[in-house]
Formats: structure tokens, sequence, C-alpha cells
């Protein structure tokens, strides 16, 4: 198993590591702070150094089949390491912190919108949720200006752990009705935007959601009979 230094350090940039295991699936490390794809947040890119300074690109990130797997994608040919091999792992870091950004706007967005989630992607600069509203009473100049309100407040993010157990007793947490709470290790981390939302979830995010900047709503789409699709970007 991989230890996860992305879960308790989301703006660690890089981390010492050994590679653990090489083979046509990835390279596999004894600890990460690359963030493997899940949740609807995309898999980190960036690049393992090794002690004489060459240097493999990371294309994508993403869970292996066994608990706790995460295999890092090399760029094609590009794979000159071996398992024992010590390396600096680094992040694209600009490109995680765009996805920080976006990831906690859409957890901000979940405290504007009322509905249950039915599905939501964080991109590069842009991002949306899927709601499951029947009627088209969403407004994009207003949930713009609200989102844009709520983050001139900039309220903290905090995260805590309850266990499996709590989490199921506990349904009223979950807003993705899609995707299932990251569950399974005996806890489930929550993520608290301070007096406006709380709820499950494994990916990375900011220390306080002033840091998110300026957003807009770009489109609100209907997706079927009862989902509105709702599509934020970064304006900076």
């Amino acid at each position: 198993m991989t230890e996860e230094v992305f879960r308790t350090d989301s703006y660690a940039t890089q981390c010492e590591a050994v590679v653990t295991a090489v083979d046509e699936n990835g390279i596999q490390l004894d600890r990460t702070v690359f963030y493997p794809m899940s949740g609807g947040q995309p898999g980190d890119t960036g690049g393992l150094r090794n002690a004489a300074g060459a240097e493999v690109p990371i294309t994508d990130t993403r869970k292996g089949d066994a608990p706790g797997q995460i295999l890092h994608i090399p760029e094609s040919g590009a794979c000159a390491l071996k398992p024992g091999d010590k390396v600096t792992a680094a992040i694209d870091w600009d490109r995680r912190y765009r996805l920080m950004r976006m990831h906690t706007c859409l957890h901000l967005l979940c405290s504007i919108v009322a509905g249950g989630v039915t599905g939501g992607s964080v991109r590069d600069g842009s991002g949306r949720l899927d709601f499951d509203l029947p009627e088209p009473t969403l407004d994009k100049q207003h949930i713009t200006s609200e989102l844009n309100r709520l983050i001139s407040e900039n309220r903290s993010v905090r995260f805590r752990w309850i266990t499996d157990e709590e989490m199921t007793s506990k349904p009223e947490l979950v807003r993705t009705m899609s995707v299932k709470p990251p569950s399974g290790q005996g806890r489930v981390r929550l993520v608290e935007i301070e007096g406006l939302d709380l709820q499950p979830c494994g990916g990375t995010h900011l220390a306080s959601i002033g840091e998110i900047g300026k957003v807009r709503v770009s489109k609100i789409e209907k997706k079927g009979k009862h989902n509105r699709r709702v599509n934020v970007v970064l304006e900076a």
C-alpha cells in the first residue's frame, strides 16, 4: 500500500520515494504526492527524478486493482526505473492547484443549489455538476453572484474523519447520487466548508475558499428529464 502524502497535505508538491514495482501498468512507489484519478478529479501529472537527475515524465496517475495501489503512468517509452530506485516525485503544481480550486468550488456550488448530485467532473480550469432537479429553476447570473460572494468571505476548509459505520448511519451527508463515498478502509474523510457544506470526499482541496478566485457559471444545460448541468469556469 502506497503512503498517500496528498491525503494529509494537499499542498505538498514533491516527496522522496522508493520504486516498489514497475510493469506495463505503471510505476508504483512506497509513498507519493500524486493524486490518482477518482471522484471526478483527474490524476496528477509531473515527473519522477532519479538520483542521477534523469526524469521520467508522468502523464497520468490511476488507482490499481489492489487496495491502496497507485500507478504512475509514464510517458510512452520513457521509463528507465527499476524496483529499489530512489526518486523525487514532483507533481505539476500549477495544474494541481487549478484542479484544487475547481474541486473546492464545486463543493461550494453544492451549498447554493439544492438537489442531489447525479454526476460531475473536475477539469483544468473548469468543472461541472449535474443536479437532480425536474424544473428549470436555476439562474446562471444568480449562481455566479452567489459563488463569488461566498468566495469573498474566505471561509476555511476543514477535514475530519468518521468511521464507515458512522457514514452508513448518516446518508444525508452524501450529495452524490452516482458516486459512492470513499470507504472500505474503516474510515471516511469529510470535507467541510465552514458553515456552508459538509460531505465525504477523498480529493485534494484548498485551505480556504478565498483561494478559488473569481469564477463564472458559463452554461446551464438540461441533461434529461431530471438533470440540470451547471458548468463553472475559473476567471483567472
